[in-house]
């Protein structure tokens, strides 16, 4: 790469804005595409651009966000276009784009922004064209591989939610008419705690210690902490051991309020977060439940307490009990399933971080 010349972003495209608002389309059909921040709209009876381009959210949320989009259509007011010039291939400075990161220009407190005049003169690769043409394939490839991996993956969690609706049907409505207890009964649940962030020596690296931002909706898993305490900070937290569930009750959205995860480790965590710690319940088939029963969650959520779901309240809630013995069959089949799940996440990793290469 370092023998291709090196030129400037504003060499190889053109930025154009548009007034188009996404509220004066309700009326208006077609046969061509109009996209925004989270991509398409609807068809409409007009088109923009008459060859594919770049375009990058230019305005709140999402902002530096590039999509490649085909010939004859448009965007709207909060996108911006990128029109390339006859050097560049519209594959290769999608991929170039997308490497640049342009949401580190982003302007504006309420409502970021990111200008083309500001990330113009970004300095970029610019091979011959034969040889652009031949990096966006192999990168076309590769993204299509990787989506194919992920909706693979997609299609693993929902075998294992339909096992469980066959075994034990839905569990909020419990057609099999299985035994229901309170969690606060079947659970011991501990609500976590900060250590004094005026005693620094309690932070430090004896213990990883979880927030809401560790508790991912699609991994079943717990992330590595990016904070720790320290011995001294371990004798004031609140931790569990591994295969216990920690629950999201406080978070910066709705949506984020129920998020479960299992402790494969021993982990100190914040007051953000539930642990239950299963006295009647095998811990996967409970993480399961739980993620099955995240609309009924919601419903028990305090919208006076700003979106609390109180350890009071996720006591009180009702859920099915079935047989250890079955709870345990379900179990191994879905560490069956999570082992291929496994091994594909390993595969799909590793194709991410080849198309990321310089």
């Amino acid at each position: 790469m370092s023998k291709w010349k090196m030129v400037k972003l504003g060499d190889v495209c053109t930025g154009s804005v548009t007034n188009i608002a996404q509220k004066d389309l309700a009326d208006n059909n077609g046969i061509y595409p109009i996209y925004g921040a989270s991509g398409f709209i609807k068809n409409v009876d007009f088109y923009k651009q008459e060859r594919p381009y770049i375009a990058i959210v230019k305005d709140g949320a999402g902002v530096g966000r590039v999509s490649c989009l085909p010939a004859k259509s448009s965007v709207i007011g909060t996108m911006q276009y990128f029109l390339p010039k006859e050097n560049i291939e519209v594959g290769f400075l999608f991929y170039v784009l997308n490497k640049m990161n342009l949401a580190r220009y982003c302007t504006g407190a309420t409502i970021p922004h990111i200008y083309f005049k500001d990330y113009r003169n970004e300095i970029m690769p610019l091979p011959p064209l034969p040889i652009q043409q031949k990096i966006a394939e192999t990168l076309d490839h590769i993204s299509n591989l990787i989506n194919k991996r992920k909706e693979q993956i997609k299609k693993l969690d929902l075998l294992v939610k339909s096992r469980f609706v066959g075994m034990f049907g839905d569990p909020v409505t419990n057609p099999m008419g299985w035994e229901k207890a309170e969690f606060g009964k079947t659970c011991d649940i501990i609500t976590g705690n900060t250590p004094s962030r005026t005693q620094p020596e309690y932070y430090g690296d004896f213990i990883e210690w979880i927030k809401t931002d560790n508790i991912k909706a699609t991994e079943s898993r717990l992330t590595t902490a990016l904070e720790g305490l320290s011995e001294q900070g371990f004798k004031k937290c609140r931790y569990v051991e591994a295969n216990n569930i920690l629950m999201t009750c406080i978070a910066g959205s709705l949506n984020s309020i129920g998020n479960v995860a299992i402790t494969d480790r021993r982990v100190a965590f914040n007051q953000q977060i539930n642990a239950l710690i299963p006295k009647k319940y095998n811990h996967i088939f409970l993480y399961v439940l739980l993620k099955m029963m995240k609309s009924e969650l919601y419903e028990s959520v305090n919208m006076m307490l700003k979106g609390i779901l109180t350890k009071g309240r996720l006591f009180e809630i009702n859920a099915i009990v079935p047989p250890l013995a079955l709870q345990t069959q379900f179990a191994e089949f879905v560490q069956e399933t999570d082992k291929i799940k496994f091994v594909m996440q390993k595969g799909l990793e590793k194709m991410e971080i080849f198309r990321k290469k310089p």
